[in-house]
């Protein structure tokens, strides 16, 4: 497959990138957290997205998917980083609906993803237990009792946690914490007495929640995939949600470069316009070489997705791009309010919002220590 885009994935792009601009400018953003919108992303923007279809893409028609792919499905991510775009895109359909149609049963594809599909549902996947990114540092339980299972234990940094109404929960039903055996996923109900969630106000104005278990019920029928084996079902969904967000910061850093290039443009110091000097010259072009590696590096990833490379390919591309992107970001974001100089420290212009998107971004599902490490262990290093 060749690893460029084809010309309905151009078109997708373009759409994408005209409804994002006109329907979810950054202006959105600013409001929804200057208003503490309850939700936190704005419901009418969401439903004319999964009118779109893009809740849709990566899914089999057989669920009313599209079955357009991940490379489809980028795209539209990379086009909602560049409008910082709040929106349950990337939780529900990235990361919980990944997990569904990786390990779900017929039953659980049908009701979830249908559900997805049709903007009913939204999920979230509740993982972490701690401030860094551990897959296998579960210590929630599950215990088996004769009509299913107890769920006990704590979760925090859960994206879109407060408001999902379908849970998806990684338990220890044997085994100890980092072990990676012995872990079980659980589709939850958001309203299963016993569960207590608390909404977290993020830097970058975007959902996330802590979450309490106690002693909460859950069928026989909630496992996706199998008892003590649910790392076989994590790995590759966290593998394919750091892909998706790799192409969302690349959007991201993309704007946020594009408008400091402007930026020196456009400012006049000393009569001539501050891009004119060679030192922002260089930094400049330094910006512009890692934004285009960058580019390579994702569209690699989602073409390996589509392409169906073996799991450990895309593992180590996974974690190419998550290091790559977010180190790229990182940079970007960085320079892009120090070129700002000091306006870009307040909130009158909007670039601010970009280092802070970039500081959560790159610490979801790993930040560049943790793929520079995971990338040399996969490659025997």
């Amino acid at each position: 497959m060749p690893m460029i885009l084809n010309e309905d994935q151009t078109i997708l792009r373009d759409t994408a990138r005209e409804f994002c601009s006109e329907k979810a400018p950054i202006s959105q953003l600013r409001k929804l957290r200057d208003d503490n919108s309850v939700d936190g992303f704005d419901p009418e923007t969401w439903k004319s997205m999964v009118e779109l279809g893009w809740a849709a893409i990566p899914f089999p028609e057989s669920v009313g998917g599209l079955n357009f792919g991940y490379k489809g499905l980028g795209v539209v991510t990379e086009e909602t980083g560049r409008t910082l775009t709040a929106s349950p895109l990337f939780a529900t359909v990235w990361v919980g609906g990944t997990a569904v149609s990786m390990g779900g049963t017929e039953t659980q594809k049908s009701e979830l993803l249908g559900g997805v599909v049709t903007g009913e549902t939204l999920l979230a996947l509740a993982l972490e237990e701690s401030h860094k990114h551990d897959p296998y540092g579960v210590a929630a339980t599950a215990t088996r009792n004769s009509e299913g299972f107890l769920l006990s234990g704590k979760k925090t940094f859960v994206l879109d946690g407060h408001v999902a109404n379908q849970l998806l929960v990684a338990a220890r039903t044997s085994g100890n914490p980092g072990e990676r055996a012995g872990i079980s996923l659980f589709v939850v109900d958001a309203a299963s007495e016993g569960l207590n969630v608390t909404r977290t106000i993020m830097v970058d104005s975007r959902n996330a929640a802590n979450i309490e278990f106690d002693n909460v019920h859950v069928g026989a029928d909630s496992v996706i995939g199998e008892i003590d084996n649910g790392a076989e079902v994590l790995d590759p969904t966290l593998d394919i949600a750091r892909i998706g967000l790799a192409a969302e910061m690349l959007g991201s850093a993309q704007e946020c470069f594009e408008r400091t290039v402007q930026y020196l443009k456009d400012r006049v110091q000393f009569g001539v316009p501050i891009g004119s000097f060679q030192a922002l010259k260089h930094r400049a072009a330094n910006m512009f070489c890692e934004v285009e590696l960058s580019k390579s590096v994702v569209l690699e990833a989602l073409t390996a997705l589509d392409e169906g490379r073996d799991a450990k390919e895309i593992a180590i591309l996974a974690s190419l791009a998550k290091a790559k992107i977010g180190e790229m970001f990182h940079t970007v974001s960085r320079e892009g309010i120090q070129m700002h100089g000091g306006i870009g420290m307040t909130d009158e212009f909007d670039i601010g919002f970009f280092i802070k998107r970039a500081a959560v971004a790159e610490q979801t599902f790993g930040d560049m220590y943790f793929h520079r490490n995971r990338y040399g262990e996969l490659n025997g290093y």
